[in-house]
């Protein structure tokens, strides 16, 4: 199916990028939220959390039905409940009401994401879906880092007026309802379920690339958590320092990532994840060994070059193995483990910060890096018949 206007793209990409601004607009702003919301430190952070567990959750649970109605159906609603939810944070009077009013919003971010990749899979084949999917891997990029930039700045003004900025996807929600066509007109009769979701990860594909989400955001995890305290500990950078040197990583994540389509038309897939991962754990390898600031943001850059190669092969990969009429399904399942990749890497990394430091953390998660390059090269004739 073909997009009949040359809106389609950049409005699947808004989506994209206000599914991925969702958490980072927040992060830097946690500070400023305890005293006007009489909490602690420790209980702040549930505002991000409350957030991730919802949408991990809401998209398993919609991973069951998603392939039973349009595509539409699902997504303005979900982006009318991000916006409303979202806004009406700024009107919070305590930490329970902000933490309820961010359950609800991470059930309308769980909707954007995974169907915007679905919408992708359905528009575009070949190397036209590569290259939709690195576009929208380079506007999710760009929203990793000019997220916290724009929390912080709101945040200026008042602790909470970054809420106001999810306000936002109440007018995508028009838009998409005028411009955005619908791909899945004619809703499947096939009825989806736990059962039939769990059938799709007998083939090894299917289960293979969704355990390659969970891996690589697992890998990204281990940097946006632990590089700011080696950052501090090294260099004695403050948070806005080493926000604006991960930054660096977004930025070569955005620049490969738009040249996906290039790289697909020249290697295999499956040699271009497998490198993408290699390089991620060399970077990650290396930044323990980072004698200057100079070599760490290189290593900074060599790990955002590796993501940008793996993200958007990954994503049309996934919408390219998916059984017929389960594309939504196995999608939405893919992107809860990217979910549970980011929730485990703090959960498994602190345990070896605990056993040994932060070099052994790194070296850690390079290894994970390395096996994982590994198996995608020897998996290669597996998938040697995707395009």
């Amino acid at each position: 199916m073909k997009p009949f206007h040359d809106l389609t793209l950049p409005i699947i990409c808004m989506i994209a990028f206000f599914g991925m601004a969702g958490g980072a607009l927040l992060g830097p702003v946690l500070p400023a939220m305890v005293e006007p919301l009489h909490t602690t430190r420790e209980m702040v952070g549930m505002i991000l959390g409350v957030y991730t567990f919802s949408t991990a959750l809401s998209m398993l649970l919609m991973s069951c039905f998603v392939d039973r109605f349009g595509r539409k159906n699902i997504l303005i609603p979900c982006l009318l409940i991000n916006g409303a939810a979202g806004t009406a944070g700024y009107f919070a009077p305590n930490l329970t009401v902000l933490l309820i009013l961010r359950l609800v919003q991470g059930i309308g971010i769980a909707g954007m994401m995974p169907v915007a990749m679905t919408m992708i899979g359905e528009m575009y084949s070949g190397l036209d879906r590569v290259h939709a999917m690195g576009r929208m891997s380079m506007t999710t990029a760009i929203g990793s880092v000019s997220a916290p930039l724009i929390g912080g700045s709101m945040a200026a003004f008042g602790w909470n007026y970054p809420f106001l900025f999810y306000a936002l996807t109440i007018p995508l929600a028009v838009i998409v309802v005028i411009f955005l066509p619908e791909t899945n007109p004619v809703a499947t009769k096939r009825k989806t379920g736990f059962s039939e979701m769990l059938g799709t990860l007998k083939d090894f594909r299917v289960a293979y690339t969704i355990f390659l989400g969970f891996a690589i955001f697992f890998l990204l995890y281990t940097i946006v958590i632990y590089v700011p305290f080696m950052l501090k500990d090294s260099f004695g950078f403050t948070a806005k320092d080493a926000g604006l040197a991960l930054g660096i990583q977004g930025a070569a994540m955005a620049l490969v990532a738009s040249q996906a389509k290039q790289l697909s038309s020249r290697f295999p897939k499956h040699l271009v994840i497998g490198s993408g991962f290699f390089l991620t754990s060399i970077a990650l390898a290396g930044l323990p060994w980072a004698g200057s600031i100079q070599v760490m943001l290189l290593m900074l850059l060599v790990f955002g070059a590796g993501f940008g190669m793996i993200q958007p092969v990954l994503n049309t990969l996934v919408t390219q193995i998916a059984p017929k009429g389960m594309m939504g399904s196995v999608v939405s399942v893919f992107n809860t483990m990217k979910y549970v990749g980011q929730t485990a890497a703090p959960a498994v990394l602190a345990i070896v910060l605990l056993q040994f430091d932060l070099k052994g953390v790194f070296l850690s998660s390079s290894l994970f890096g390395l096996v994982v390059a590994a198996s995608m090269y020897l998996s290669g004739n597996r998938f040697s018949d995707i395009k």
